[in-house]
């Protein structure tokens, strides 16, 4: 039998966090405040914020606006994320300041990969007949 909390999606609770996180985080890369060389010039945006259900770990999802060189965004990210964690969330108010950790979303893509398969002839063909 499968734990009821393992079926439920994320709490309000959870939710809000990521927000706020999200939100922060998101702040703090607008306004420029690192100075690293390998975000210089760099568009990066924190599309989800995910809690851990104890809400001491967070992982961003980002993205890196035109693709170019996100796996170095990424690596500068990750490298600054105790700075990033220090300074964007020590003012939110939480009972104790998560641990961030980052990833690229590629939600994007899986959704230009799914736009080809229902493009490709033999899906068409084959939702027609269904339909």
């Amino acid at each position: 039998m499968k734990n009821a909390s393992s079926t439920r999606g994320p709490s309000q609770r959870q939710l809000r966090v990521g927000e706020v996180v999200r939100r922060a985080v998101t702040d703090m890369l607008m306004r420029g405040d690192l100075f690293d060389p390998d975000l210089a010039g760099q568009s990066i945006v924190v599309t989800e914020a995910r809690p851990s259900p104890d809400l001491r770990n967070v992982t961003l999802y980002v993205s890196v606006l035109g693709g170019r060189n996100e796996g170095r965004a990424l690596e500068a990210l990750r490298r600054n994320g105790k700075r990033i964690r220090r300074e964007a969330l020590a003012d939110l108010g939480l009972r104790s300041v998560p641990n961030l950790s980052f990833e690229i979303d590629r939600t994007y893509d899986r959704m230009d990969d799914t736009s080809r398969m229902f493009a490709d002839p033999k899906v068409r063909q084959d939702l027609e007949e269904e339909g």
